[in-house]
């Protein structure tokens, strides 16, 4: 059971927090319009509200395919309960379906999206089968596609732009992925406990995201325990800056995280 308040945390913890998660979020949109030679947009299924927001928002005002990628794992309860939590889209039906059936719904009936730019990917379980899936669905449909903008949860937004590296490693290497998960999350020091700023409807429960973040850098490793070419080969090679290492320091010596973070499994 996740809490729904979370203590405070030292400057120093918070400040490490923040860093970590702005990079895992990758954002190459801040500050920067969307690229005129993008082809398609592809969604990869998460329970975070306002980045399904921002993919369908995008599509729409640009008027872009938009691939939704995912099938059902063992992230999709979190889709149904924030669904479910959600003030505009609690009626959209959940239970037994897909993560594409789902967020295809919000993109047809409230950012209405054609029928004809939408393409759901309903087999995906990972990362890895996101990438794979979503570009043979790209090539069946001989769409030209020289840029792709990548949309995921910001905390797995680095990993997933490294899983498509990977993919189009093997099949492309003239197509090139923009990343773009909607927003960078930040927390802050609240009057009563830990908070994001700015307060979004649909975002994870605190100690969910404090707990995804280890799990992600872990994964990013380039070594036998990660994820990287020198260890499962899901991933292209990711370089981890100084900063970044000294922060998850940071952060997995902080005595009030440790309880979260131990309760965190790599899954």
């Amino acid at each position: 059971m996740f809490m729904t308040r979370f203590p405070l945390l030292p400057e120093k913890t918070l400040t490490a927090v923040n860093v970590l998660g702005h990079w895992l979020a990758q954002n190459e949109f801040e500050g920067k319009p969307l690229p005129a030679q993008a082809g398609c947009i592809v969604l990869a299924g998460n329970a975070v509200i306002p980045t399904i927001d921002a993919a369908c928002e995008l599509a729409a005002s640009s008027g872009l395919p938009l691939i939704v990628s995912g099938g059902i794992g063992h992230s999709t309860p979190f889709l149904y309960a924030a669904i479910a939590r959600h003030s505009r889209y609690n009626k959209v039906r959940t239970t037994g379906r897909t993560e594409a059936a789902i967020i295809g719904d919000i993109a047809r009936q409230f950012c209405k999206i054609p029928a004809d730019k939408l393409i759901l990917e309903e087999r995906s379980t990972n990362c890895g089968e996101n990438a794979r899936f979503s570009w043979a669905l790209l090539r069946e449909r001989s769409l030209p596609v020289k840029t792709l903008v990548i949309v995921q949860d910001p905390t797995m937004q680095r990993r997933t732009m490294a899983t498509f590296a990977r993919v189009l490693e093997e099949v492309n290497h003239e197509v090139r992925c923009v990343s773009y998960p909607g927003f960078s999350p930040e927390l802050d020091n609240g009057s009563h406990g830990l908070t994001f700023l700015p307060k979004r409807e649909g975002l994870w429960p605190i100690d969910r995201y404090l707990s995804l973040i280890p799990g992600e850098l872990a994964r990013l490793r380039d070594d036998d325990r990660g994820y990287g070419p020198n260890g499962r080969g899901f991933i292209a090679h990711v370089d981890m800056p100084d900063e970044i290492i000294r922060a998850w320091q940071v952060m997995q010596a902080d005595e009030t995280l440790m309880p979260t973070l131990r309760a965190r499994a790599l899954i």
